[in-house]
């Protein structure tokens, strides 16, 4: 592993991990294995401690069995992994009969002092049947992870063929065939990716995913109309450049994928992410403030070279066209003061140099903050500046009047007035790359440094394939098929602008520091109008009386995702997994409640029931976590506890229930959304009361640990008994991923005590 998954842990398997469900399935285990190692050995144990340790031992045996058999089974089925695989299940195997025989302290016909080897006896022995457990289980997990890999793998490529089939057709009978099967298969590869997407724990590659799938998404209805439009006219060159942008586009889409899930370089240009004037002035302020310590370690040069480097990228910003005078001064006066306060920096420094002081003087402090305060200010006047432009952007293409001009003149054949709207288009093109690099400037997070770089690509493809569209249009302008493939690219158009607005929002929320670093969820591909080889249900979007109907039940949702974030900042422990996960449903909750308002990411209801799904899904990971934490606590505290984990656990199951159940027509469609919502606000209700319950308890147990002097103390009532196991079902084992082991590995995971 990169870094160990349970912090006082010293267990290592030397495996990378990359996900957050081999994670998450390696904690409990890890938890389990430091406590029988770690417990306090005493001159005399009492039979409940003894039972106690045996319950752990068995339990453990028998989660690993289970265990084993599912990834014998995903064995059987992969024969490049078989042996492999087959090892790693074997060494599992005898770990855990290791750790039985060990915690096997109750026989009274074979006393300990006969000779019996157990884990008081003998710990080294513990410890080595410990590794050997979590080495193996670590490597089936992860050698599952490369099959949840080739599955993406195997359906880029039946996409990649059908593609290719679909850019060759000659008739629409053909094309119509073909493209059902494409559309099949796009969603199968969706439901991969978008998976896979929120089980990275890497939030740039997640990003990276979200911005790949979310071309794929649009480009998927523009192929069948540009597809159409070239069929029907044949030999009209603006037809056919259209068409041939989407196809190559979809192909670069589909080669990111493959890349990100196979850490594989970037074909072609390496895509490093160049550095932002945000980056460069936070690690800016990190030397700066790094003087305190090393007063001997950092030469002058080099802060003067960064806060340079810093400057000269402020040239985006004071060199535009459109950034007002104003502006411009502010800027410029800030990088002069900056630069005078960091050459009064450096005087003090060399004045402690030569002293050989060796800490920073008073004068040098003053320095140090006013330096940090002015490179600050800096930023803010940046940021002042590029969501300015932007905001002011968005709301003066607000009406889309170029897009209807163009629309309209390519209906009337008017090829003199299509190309003037058509560079007014391009002007309007140029402004909004512009402005997403600025906005990229100042993101304030690398996931968001991607969104920006997405938008701005997106921008910068879909202005000229609009242009082609709509020639085409004015060339043939009795074609009704020419007029809906412009359409789907002027809806992608204002689609992306919206985007553009949410990603505002967010820029805005982490600069001021309301909403942090969250994760978003897609859903796509989405059905609409003309994805006619999806024969589900289809997908719509609230109408206005509907969102009013529910909007005293989203604003509910939205206060409950204040409360979260409220009680998750005060826990000192940010990295902890119930904080982590409470966060992301808190993310997910706010998505729900901005669909309804017709605003967010998920447009339709179909992606709102998918976005239910994944929220209950991480609400069976919080129970897990809380179940995890009851097992350490006395009768009291754990009732607690317990009662409010199997109200969360009901709630979760209700709400995924609810979300793959079937509703066909308007009214009960709008009745599955409401129950959605209401049943998020429920889940949500638990979340917000049991954050500060965990917080204090924590604390408290940390407390009275440290107070006997030992991290990890064992308590007779702290050890867990195995809940009964339900029997395997074989029929889940086809087509194992990470998931199907995850829920076989729940008896490490929910042992509860008596």
């Amino acid at each position: 592993m990169a870094s160990s998954p349970c912090g006082n842990s010293n267990f290592d398997s030397g495996l990378e991990i990359k996900t957050r469900s081999v994670e998450q399935t390696l904690i409990p285990l890890v938890s389990q294995i430091t406590t029988l190692i770690n417990h306090k050995d005493k001159p005399k144990k009492s039979e409940k401690t003894l039972r106690a340790i045996q319950r752990v031992g068995q339990a453990v045996n028998v989660a690993v069995g289970r265990f084993v058999t599912v990834g014998e089974a995903i064995a059987a089925e992969n024969e490049e992994l078989k042996e492999e695989m087959g090892l790693a299940c074997l060494e599992a195997r005898r770990a855990g009969d290791a750790i039985a025989q060990l915690t096997d302290a109750l026989s009274p016909e074979q006393p300990e002092s006969e000779g019996r080897t157990t884990v008081f006896s003998d710990k080294t022995g513990m410890v080595k049947a410990a590794r050997m457990l979590l080495s193996s289980v670590t490597k089936v997990l992860v050698l599952a992870d490369r099959i949840v890999i080739k599955q993406i793998i195997t359906s880029r490529n039946k996409v990649l063929a059908t593609l290719e089939q679909l850019e060759r057709v000659s008739s629409f009978q053909e094309f119509v065939q073909i493209f059902s099967q494409f559309g099949n298969e796009m969603v199968e590869f969706a439901h991969l990716t978008g998976d896979r997407q929120n089980d990275l724990k890497d939030e740039k590659k997640k990003a990276r995913m979200a911005a790949a799938r979310a071309v794929l998404e649009k480009c998927t209805m523009m192929l069948l109309t540009a597809s159409k439009t070239c069929l029907r006219h044949p030999d009209c060159e603006s037809a056919r450049h259209n068409k041939d942008a989407v196809f190559r586009r979809m192909r670069v889409a589909l080669e990111q994928v493959i890349e990100i899930v196979t850490d594989a370089r970037p074909s072609g240009e390496a895509q490093v992410l160049p550095v932002s004037i945000y980056t460069g002035i936070k690690d800016f302020k990190a030397k700066v403030e790094g003087l305190r310590e090393s007063l001997h370690s950092l030469p002058p040069e080099s802060l003067v070279a960064q806060l340079e480097g810093v400057v000269e990228q402020t040239e985006d910003f004071t060199d535009s066209a459109d950034t007002s005078h104003e502006h411009r001064e502010s800027i410029l006066q800030r990088c002069h003061l900056t630069r005078q306060e960091l050459e009064q920096l450096i005087t003090a420094w060399m004045q402690a140099q030569s002293f050989k002081a060796k800490e920073a003087s008073e004068e040098m402090e003053v320095c140090i903050l006013k330096t940090c305060q002015s490179v600050n200010d800096l930023r803010r006047e940046l940021h002042r500046t590029a969501v300015g432009r932007a905001a002011d952007l968005l709301k003066c293409h607000a009406d889309h009047t170029v897009l209807k001009a163009l629309k309209a003149s390519g209906e009337e054949g008017n090829l003199e007035a299509g190309a003037e709207y058509s560079h007014t288009l391009m002007e309007q093109k140029e402004q909004l790359v512009e402005t997403c690099r600025l906005l990229r400037h100042v993101s304030g997070t690398e996931p968001l440094e991607i969104t920006c770089i997405h938008a701005e690509e997106t921008f910068q493809v879909i202005g000229p394939q609009i242009i082609s569209a709509a020639q085409t249009l004015a060339l043939h302008p009795s074609s009704k098929i020419a007029k809906e493939n412009l359409d789907v690219f002027c809806e992608a158009w204002e689609s992306q602008l919206s985007d553009m607005a949410i990603l505002l929002r967010e820029i805005n929320d982490v600069f001021e520091g309301r909403r942090g670093d969250k994760r978003t969820y897609l859903s796509l591909p989405r059905p609409g109008k003309h994805s006619a080889n999806l024969k589900t249900v289809k997908a719509v979007k609230l109408d206005a009386e509907e969102q009013t109907t529910i909007a005293k039940v989203g604003l509910e949702l939205r206060l409950l995702t204040s409360d979260v974030d409220s009680e998750s900042e005060k826990w000192e422990d940010q990295e902890h997994e119930i904080v982590r996960l409470s966060q992301s449903m808190s993310s997910m909750a706010y998505s729900m409640y901005l669909f309804t308002r017709g605003e967010g990411l998920l447009k339709t209801t179909l992606d709102l029931f998918h976005q239910a799904e994944v929220f209950s899904e991480e609400g069976f990971q919080l129970c897990s976590c809380l179940q995890a934490l009851s097992s350490q606590l006395g009768d009291d505290e754990k009732a607690v506890i317990t009662s409010e984990t199997e109200k969360l656990l009901a709630l979760c199951q209700q709400l995924q229930l609810t979300g793959r159940t079937v509703a066909q027509g308007k009214s009960a469609t709008f009745q599955k959304v409401d129950a959605c919502i209401q049943n998020a606000r429920s889940i949500m209700t638990v979340v917000v009361y049991l954050l500060p319950v965990c917080n204090k308890l924590i604390r408290k147990c940390k407390s009275e640990r440290s107070s006997r002097g030992s991290p990890q103390s064992w308590g007779e009532n702290q050890l867990p008994t195995p809940v009964k196991e339900d029997p395997l079902d074989s029929k889940n084992t086809n087509g194992f991923g990470v998931k199907s082991l995850e829920h076989h590995m729940a008896g490490l995971t929910f042992l509860e005590s008596k």
